[in-house]
């Protein structure tokens, strides 16, 4: 089994303000059901208003992320499938509920992780 990201940025999310209720209980939903189902390992959104912060190999924090790199925010789920087709399927279930289209990546496979 491999385990899968489907995620978001934030700006794809443009939904109606009477909508919001709506969106907050079927993704919730969604992820009650992976739960049930054995395949949840991990969910949630980035927390925007906390500025990330860059820290190197000797401990030195610099203020935010790769300046060359595309801001990380949005919300994601890792979900631990036993293969693509049923990865596309919960990210489909994850897009009705969110009203957007989610990314879908596997992650490499590391046999001490």
């Amino acid at each position: 089994m491999a385990k899968y990201l489907i995620s978001f940025p934030s700006a794809a999310m443009v939904v109606p303000d009477d909508e919001w209720e709506a969106v907050v209980r079927d993704s919730h939903a969604v992820i009650d059901e992976a739960k049930a189902a054995g395949v949840y390992v991990f969910a949630g959104g980035i927390d925007e208003s906390v500025p990330p912060a860059r820290v190197s190999a000797d401990g030195a924090v610099a203020a935010g992320g790769y300046p060359w790199a595309p801001q990380l925010n949005g919300g994601f789920a890792v979900l631990e499938l036993p293969s693509r087709d049923a990865a596309v399927a919960w990210a489909a279930r994850i897009a009705k509920a969110c009203r957007c289209d989610q990314e879908l990546r596997v992650f490499h496979f590391d046999p001490q992780s």
